[in-house]
C-alpha cells in the first residue's frame, strides 16, 4: 500500500504522520511527535538564540553543531519509521514537509543581529533538517508552503479526527494534507 509521511517542524521537534489513501478517503497509519534537537546539547532547541550571545566564531560553531546533531536525530527517526512501515507491507512513496514563508535569509552575522530573523532562521533550520533526512532515506520530498493549503483541504480531513481520536490538532491536519500531496 502506497504511503507517505507528513512533517511539520517546531523548535526541536516535529509532528509526524504516516498516511495512505486520498484526500477524500485518507487513512492515518501513524502520528507522533519526533525529537530533532538533542536535549544534552546546550542551545540545540534554539541554536540561533544561543549563538546570538556568543562571539561570531563560536556562534558559527554552535549553529553548525546544532544542525549536524539535528540531522543525525532526524535521520535516525525517519529511517526507523520507514523501516517499520515497510515491515508492515507499506511502500513509503514520499514525504511532505511543511514550509514557512520562504523569505531568503541573509548571512549568519545579520541573522544573529536581528531577533525576528533569529526566529525565522530556527524555523528554516528545522524544516531543512527534515527535508535533508527524508532525502537521505531515499524519499522523494514534496515541500508545501503552509499558506498554500486551502481551507477546503483542511475541512475535507477534519472529520477524520473524530474517527481516530486525539491528537488531531493543526499539526496532524497540515501533516496529513502534505503527505497526501506527496502521494499524488
Amino acid at each position: 500500500m502506497r504511503t507517505a509521511l507528513g512533517l511539520r517542524a517546531h523548535s526541536g521537534w516535529a509532528a509526524l504522520v504516516a498516511i495512505t489513501g486520498t484526500l477524500k478517503a485518507p487513512r492515518v497509519l501513524e502520528r507522533r511527535k519526533i525529537v530533532i534537537a538533542d536535549p544534552e546539547l546546550p542551545g540545540s532547541k534554539q541554536p540561533y538564540h544561543a549563538a546570538a550571545e556568543l562571539p561570531f566564531p563560536q556562534a558559527e560553531a554552535l549553529v553548525r553543531s546544532a544542525v549536524e546533531s539535528s540531522r543525525a536525530l532526524a535521520l535516525e527517526v525517519l529511517s526507523a519509521t520507514v523501516k517499520e512501515l515497510r515491515s508492515r507491507g507499506h511502500e513509503v512513496a514520499g514525504c511532505g514537509v511543511l514550509l514557512g514563508s520562504g523569505n531568503a535569509l541573509p548571512e549568519l552575522e545579520k541573522v544573529l543581529a536581528a531577533h525576528p530573523l533569529i526566529h525565522t532562521a530556527e524555523g528554516e533550520m528545522f524544516r531543512d533538517v527534515l527535508v535533508w533526512a527524508a532525502q537521505e532515506c531515499g524519499l522523494p520530498v514534496t515541500t508545501v508552503r503552509e499558506k498554500s493549503i486551502g481551507a477546503a483541504s483542511l475541512q475535507a480531513i477534519d472529520s477524520l479526527g473524530k474517527l481516530i481520536g486525539p491528537p488531531w490538532t493543526q499539526d496532524q491536519k497540515y501533516d496529513t494534507v502534505a503527505a497526501l500531496m506527496a502521494l499524488r
